[in-house]
Protein backbone atom coordinates (compact mmCIF):
# COMPACT_ATOMS: atom_id res chain seq x y z
CA UNK A 1 0.00 0.00 0.00
CA UNK A 2 1.69 3.54 -1.07
CA UNK A 3 0.65 6.68 0.87
CA UNK A 4 -0.77 9.41 -1.54
CA UNK A 5 0.20 12.82 -1.21
CA UNK A 6 -1.70 15.34 1.06
CA UNK A 7 -3.15 17.75 -0.90
CA UNK A 8 -3.45 20.84 1.19
CA UNK A 9 -6.44 22.59 1.50
CA UNK A 10 -6.03 26.53 0.15
CA UNK A 11 -7.38 29.00 2.88
CA UNK A 12 -10.03 30.94 1.64
CA UNK A 13 -9.08 35.32 1.97
CA UNK A 14 -12.37 35.57 2.78
CA UNK A 15 -11.88 33.69 6.04
CA UNK A 16 -9.66 36.38 7.43
CA UNK A 17 -10.38 38.82 10.03
CA UNK A 18 -10.36 42.49 7.76
CA UNK A 19 -8.79 45.33 8.57
CA UNK A 20 -12.30 46.99 9.32
CA UNK A 21 -13.54 43.99 11.55
CA UNK A 22 -10.07 44.03 13.60
CA UNK A 23 -10.23 47.82 14.35
CA UNK A 24 -13.98 46.41 15.42
CA UNK A 25 -12.80 43.61 17.30
CA UNK A 26 -10.56 46.38 19.45
CA UNK A 27 -13.11 48.60 20.05
CA UNK A 28 -15.30 46.00 21.52
CA UNK A 29 -12.80 44.48 22.86
CA UNK A 30 -11.82 47.93 25.30
CA UNK A 31 -15.41 47.87 26.16
CA UNK A 32 -15.15 44.28 27.00
CA UNK A 33 -12.39 44.82 29.38
CA UNK A 34 -14.03 47.48 31.00
CA UNK A 35 -17.13 45.35 31.93
CA UNK A 36 -14.44 42.56 33.17
CA UNK A 37 -12.90 45.58 35.46
CA UNK A 38 -9.51 44.77 34.02
CA UNK A 39 -6.38 46.40 35.46
CA UNK A 40 -4.38 47.98 32.32
CA UNK A 41 -1.94 45.50 33.39
CA UNK A 42 -4.28 42.50 33.09
CA UNK A 43 -5.55 43.80 30.00
CA UNK A 44 -1.64 44.28 28.30
CA UNK A 45 -1.14 40.44 29.18
CA UNK A 46 -4.67 39.33 27.77
CA UNK A 47 -3.36 41.45 24.41
CA UNK A 48 -0.23 39.58 24.20
CA UNK A 49 2.33 41.97 26.32
CA UNK A 50 0.86 44.91 24.40
CA UNK A 51 2.79 47.99 25.80
CA UNK A 52 0.64 50.16 28.41
CA UNK A 53 1.33 53.33 25.92
CA UNK A 54 -0.36 51.52 23.07
CA UNK A 55 -3.03 50.24 25.33
CA UNK A 56 -3.43 53.97 26.60
CA UNK A 57 -3.76 54.97 22.97
CA UNK A 58 -6.43 51.95 22.37
CA UNK A 59 -8.45 53.11 25.56
CA UNK A 60 -8.66 56.37 23.83
CA UNK A 61 -9.56 55.07 20.33
CA UNK A 62 -6.46 55.36 18.53
CA UNK A 63 -5.64 51.59 17.11
CA UNK A 64 -2.44 50.85 15.05
CA UNK A 65 -1.60 48.31 12.90
CA UNK A 66 -2.81 44.76 14.55
CA UNK A 67 -1.34 41.68 13.63
CA UNK A 68 -2.77 38.20 13.54
CA UNK A 69 -1.97 36.97 16.93
CA UNK A 70 -4.03 39.78 18.53
CA UNK A 71 -6.29 39.23 16.11
CA UNK A 72 -7.04 35.96 17.11
CA UNK A 73 -6.93 36.57 21.01
CA UNK A 74 -9.87 39.47 20.27
CA UNK A 75 -11.91 37.23 18.30
CA UNK A 76 -11.12 34.33 20.94
CA UNK A 77 -12.10 37.21 23.97
CA UNK A 78 -14.71 37.99 22.09
CA UNK A 79 -16.05 34.28 21.51
CA UNK A 80 -15.50 33.76 25.48
CA UNK A 81 -17.86 36.81 26.30
CA UNK A 82 -20.59 35.59 23.80
CA UNK A 83 -20.25 32.31 25.38
CA UNK A 84 -20.89 33.48 28.75
CA UNK A 85 -23.79 35.63 27.67
CA UNK A 86 -25.13 32.40 26.53
CA UNK A 87 -24.87 30.66 30.13
CA UNK A 88 -25.91 33.55 31.96
CA UNK A 89 -29.35 35.20 31.63
CA UNK A 90 -27.69 38.41 33.53
CA UNK A 91 -24.59 40.13 31.84
CA UNK A 92 -23.20 40.93 34.96
CA UNK A 93 -22.95 37.21 36.58
CA UNK A 94 -20.88 36.47 33.02
CA UNK A 95 -18.89 39.35 34.02
CA UNK A 96 -18.29 38.47 37.92
CA UNK A 97 -17.60 34.57 36.78
CA UNK A 98 -14.52 35.56 35.01
CA UNK A 99 -12.78 36.15 38.16
CA UNK A 100 -14.40 33.73 40.30
CA UNK A 101 -12.52 30.46 41.16
CA UNK A 102 -14.02 27.53 39.57
CA UNK A 103 -12.99 23.90 40.31
CA UNK A 104 -13.07 22.69 36.79
CA UNK A 105 -10.18 24.66 36.50
CA UNK A 106 -7.69 23.57 39.17
CA UNK A 107 -9.34 26.14 41.51
CA UNK A 108 -8.04 29.07 39.53
CA UNK A 109 -10.22 31.82 37.81
CA UNK A 110 -10.93 31.70 34.22
CA UNK A 111 -8.97 34.89 34.26
CA UNK A 112 -6.27 33.19 35.82
CA UNK A 113 -6.28 30.81 33.17
CA UNK A 114 -6.35 33.77 30.60
CA UNK A 115 -3.12 35.35 32.65
CA UNK A 116 -1.24 32.62 31.25
CA UNK A 117 -0.68 35.05 28.20
CA UNK A 118 -0.94 32.17 25.74
CA UNK A 119 -3.26 32.18 22.69
CA UNK A 120 -3.88 28.20 23.37
CA UNK A 121 -4.95 29.04 27.13
CA UNK A 122 -7.63 31.58 25.38
CA UNK A 123 -8.46 28.71 22.95
CA UNK A 124 -9.16 26.20 25.53
CA UNK A 125 -11.44 28.62 27.82
CA UNK A 126 -13.30 29.34 24.87
CA UNK A 127 -13.29 25.66 24.12
CA UNK A 128 -14.71 24.84 27.79
CA UNK A 129 -17.63 27.36 27.72
CA UNK A 130 -18.85 26.64 24.13
CA UNK A 131 -18.79 22.81 25.13
CA UNK A 132 -20.35 23.86 28.92
CA UNK A 133 -23.34 25.65 26.90
CA UNK A 134 -24.10 22.50 24.29
CA UNK A 135 -22.45 24.08 21.29
CA UNK A 136 -20.65 20.96 20.39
Amino acid sequence: MQLQPVIATPTQADSAITEAEAGALARTVVNLFRAWALSDAEACTLLGGMSPRTWARWKDGGFGRIDRDLRMRMAHMIGIHKGLRYLFRQPARGYDWIRKRNAAFGGLSALELMLRGEVSDLAALREWIDAERGAW
